[in-house]
């Protein structure tokens, strides 16, 4: 007994409740970011630190980088980050490595930074998926599709990328528009109904969601016209999304892990704390010694009519 109380004891003591993490983030109203944070805050607890979780609650790049400036100037024990614009935020987040805070980027990378490294979805494995799916359930492997997406954000750039890959094999797929719907799913809602009055060689085939909030939008529309015809593919397991792919007005959505790459993003930036090196540089990504990996995939998967139950499932027990 005496040596398991030491050995709690040695655990308190490694971590200290002015230890301050942040998450950082946009779009932090939308149930997936709820989910990431549910994750972190998870970890926080176990680990007994603090924790700040700040960011716009819309798309808002220009936001969220004032939300990483403040929280730089703060010097906390960590930074999680999900970046709107790689190239806006490029500069601040070397600084922030520059003065000796850990960075981790999370869920939307910015590669060309010194960020320690990447916590997130392969998204080019996420889009080649949706592509696949895309392929196999069209008529013959031809048609018209749309996407809706927020170009300019790394993570949905790299989806359609994988989208674009496949349907290079597939020369009777013709990608019509990518619609940028500025973080706004209504967008994806009017924009549809305009799509949805073309007949002929011009009608939409597949409606392709990038991001989570667009499917149930793009869904309703083709769900009041009843058009049976029209493929959707969405973009992570939100309640609405199941729901409607149990009811097959959706086809099938990827889903990724933003649970686990909030939990494991924040024992991440503890474990760097504790025991990683005082001053960072910025060549990890090409040295073949870096303490660091580049890349911490959280996995992804195909949902559809078939297994939609097993993720139905799993998110009622994790409400337990």
């Amino acid at each position: 007994m005496t040596i398991a109380v030491l050995g709690l004891l040695a655990g308190c003591e490694r971590h200290s409740h002015s230890e301050m993490y942040y998450l950082i983030s946009n779009n932090l109203k939308l149930g997936y970011w709820q989910t990431a944070v549910e994750g972190f805050n998870q970890a926080v607890a176990e680990y007994h630190v603090q924790s700040k979780v700040t960011g716009p609650d819309t798309y808002d790049p220009q936001a969220e980088l004032t939300a990483l400036q403040q929280a730089i100037a703060a010097k906390p024990a960590g930074i999680l980050i999900s970046v709107a614009d790689a190239t806006m935020f490029q500069s601040e987040i070397d600084a922030g490595i520059d003065a000796g805070i850990p960075i981790i980027t999370m869920d939307s990378d910015a590669p060309h930074s010194h960020r320690l490294y990447f916590i997130g979805t392969n998204n080019l494995q996420a889009g080649r998926l949706g592509g696949q799916q895309v392929v196999s359930k069209l008529p013959g492997g031809k048609g018209n599709v749309v996407f809706f997406s927020m170009p300019g954000q790394p993570n949905l750039d790299e989806r359609f990328k994988g989208y674009q890959e496949v349907f290079a094999d597939h020369p009777g797929i013709k990608t019509v528009e990518v619609v940028d719907i500025k973080g706004e799913s209504t967008a994806a809602f009017d924009k549809t109904q305009q799509y949805m009055t073309l007949t002929g060689d011009k009608k939409i085939d597949a409606f392709i969601c990038l991001e989570a909030s667009a499917g149930k939008d793009v869904a309703a529309v083709v769900q009041n016209a009843n058009a049976k015809d029209r493929l959707i593919v969405a973009m992570d397991v939100s309640p609405d999304t199941l729901n409607l792919i149990k009811s097959g007005v959706i086809a099938a959505t990827i889903a990724q892990k933003p649970y686990t790459m909030g939990y494991i993003g924040l024992k991440a930036l503890d474990q760097i704390h504790h025991d990683g090196p005082t001053t960072f540089r910025s060549d990890y990504s090409v040295d073949t010694f870096s303490p660091f990996p580049s890349f911490v995939d959280t996995g992804t998967a195909v949902v559809d009519k078939a297994n939609v139950d097993l993720f139905m499932n799993s998110a009622a027990q994790a409400k337990k």
